[in-house]
């Protein structure tokens, strides 16, 4: 595999032109475009993929004339489609899980006493930090809206809550320990892309991220002042008819307990999510035979009708009829299993394609050399270097790519201009980590939006942590404030 350092090397020798680097990005940002015009929240079914794929041929054309050969576009697709593998068992076994966490009656119960615990008014403002606590702990932003998460949406959508409001919360804390949790894969990542250390990087990735938390508590807390107890359904009734579908008792949180203590015992997540789903299935075997009879239509409990509920749980659809207006309406006892994330899917392999070829050709490249060149502040290194990392999320699709790259790339300006390595480490994660979400057709984006089964349009402005941290990163560059000098000798 080719590694990153001979591939900006490789790239930087292809001569592109800037206006030709841009063209498959204006093709792209135009048939998107379009397609949310003409399709509206379904976009993301099959037009935004196909848009992925017009707009990679015809960066590949523009390979074609610069005499890129076919088999080199073609590897760097292949190359860039293995290192999305682990993100695809990944959704494909929380789809399974979100289904037997659903019969077991799992997701139920934690909406069941949700609904006793969190007031409508401070909904808001709980989730986020729950999901701080949780991403903290795991150094998970996926697994924590996988598990925590889809319970939260559960119960927000319980107490009349918008589905955005809420998932802007879950992600906005979800995130905030993915940057700063030791744990963290990109908490590792971006210091050593910068040259510093993991822990001098989070002492000085707290400068930025700390007020960009509180700033998001804030408007949390004031956006929930809107909701109280007049004007949603009463939620004793809401309990009820839970109470009434399932089996509803506190053994259930063995499984979530048990998943959550293995993650931050550093257990891979696709081990954890994986004996997470079986253990729901055999919970669903112990405390919800009506429900498995039910899904399944049979008039009496055995193994073969144990078996098969399950089963379609893991990889198909569905659905448990309440009989409670609100919970019918808002789906909440409904799954797709494994082969509802199959569309997500298809988008972040048709967005490695478009990123893979943008790469190869080297206008990505391009791209981010033409904006270290009008960088000539320090100021405007620090902009430079957020604009290449979103930029990376919005065309690589990746979030790790818009780590890597502007690392490699900028870390040599930040030493020339006497700027201490984690001062881009910083700024790698606060626009790089947190703005994946912000693309439906980055990996982070998709992930997160079938996950939580909402759309990236309905969470993206109240994803406020991910929008005010690279902001953050701005504002302290352009008033300089902790930014620090390297030492001479």
């Amino acid at each position: 595999m080719q590694d990153d350092k001979t591939l900006l090397e490789s790239n930087s020798k292809i001569k592109i032109t800037f206006f030709q680097a841009l063209i498959p990005i204006i093709v792209l940002v135009a048939f998107l475009g379009y397609n949310v015009f003409i399709y509206g929240d379904s976009a993301t079914s099959g037009p935004n993929q196909f848009a992925l794929i017009l707009a990679g041929c015809v960066a590949a054309v523009i390979g074609f004339s610069k005499r890129i050969p076919y088999n080199d576009l073609l590897e760097a697709v292949i190359e860039n489609v293995k290192s999305t593998g682990s993100a695809i068992f990944i959704l494909l076994m929380v789809g399974a899980l979100a289904g037997t966490w659903l019969i077991s009656g799992i997701i139920p119960t934690m909406i069941y006493y949700g609904l006793e615990i969190l007031h409508p008014t401070f909904f808001l403002a709980a989730a986020l930090i729950i999901c701080c606590v949780i991403s903290l702990a795991t150094g998970s932003s996926w697994t924590t809206t996988a598990t925590i998460g889809i319970a939260l949406m559960g119960i927000g959508k319980a107490l009349g809550l918008p589905a955005g409001m809420i998932a802007g919360a879950i992600l906005s804390g979800a995130y905030f320990g993915d940057k700063m949790s030791p744990l963290s894969d990109t908490t590792n990542l971006a210091p050593a892309m910068a040259g510093t250390d993991i822990f001098t990087h989070i002492k000085y990735m707290a400068y930025t991220t700390i007020p960009s938390i509180i700033l998001t508590l804030l408007i949390f807390i004031v956006l929930g002042f809107q909701f109280n107890t007049t004007n949603i359904q009463d939620s004793m009734v809401l309990k009820d008819s839970i109470q009434n579908t399932f089996n509803v008792t506190p053994m259930l949180f063995i499984v979530p307990i048990i998943v959550i203590i293995m993650i931050i015992k550093k257990a891979k997540p696709l081990v954890a999510l994986f004996i997470g789903t079986v253990l729901a299935g055999i919970f669903a075997i112990i405390f919800q035979p009506e429900i498995i009879m039910k899904i399944t239509g049979a008039t009496e409990f055995n193994v073969n009708v144990a078996y098969k509920a399950v089963m379609n749980a893991m990889t198909d659809s569905v659905y448990i009829p309440s009989g409670n207006e609100l919970l019918d309406k808002n789906e909440l006892f409904s799954s797709g299993g494994m082969g509802g994330m199959l569309p997500t899917i298809w988008l972040i392999l048709c967005a490695m394609f478009f990123g893979g070829i943008m790469q190869e050709i080297g206008a990505l490249q391009k791209i981010s050399d033409s904006l270290l060149k009008v960088a000539k502040s320090t100021f405007g290194l620090f902009a430079s270097t957020t604009f290449t990392c979103i930029f990376f999320n919005g065309t690589a699709s990746d979030q790790y790519l818009a780590i890597v790259v502007p690392g490699k790339m900028y870390q040599k300006a930040f030493k020339d201009r006497g700027l201490a390595p984690e001062n881009l480490s910083r700024t790698l994660e606060d626009s790089g980590t947190v703005t994946s979400i912000l693309f439906p057709w980055n990996t982070g984006g998709a992930y997160q939006s079938k996950t939580l089964g909402v759309g990236t349009g309905e969470y993206i402005g109240y994803a406020f942590f991910n929008i005010i941290s690279p902001l953050m990163t701005l504002i302290f560059a352009y008033f300089n404030i902790k930014i620090r000098r390297l030492v001479k000798k």
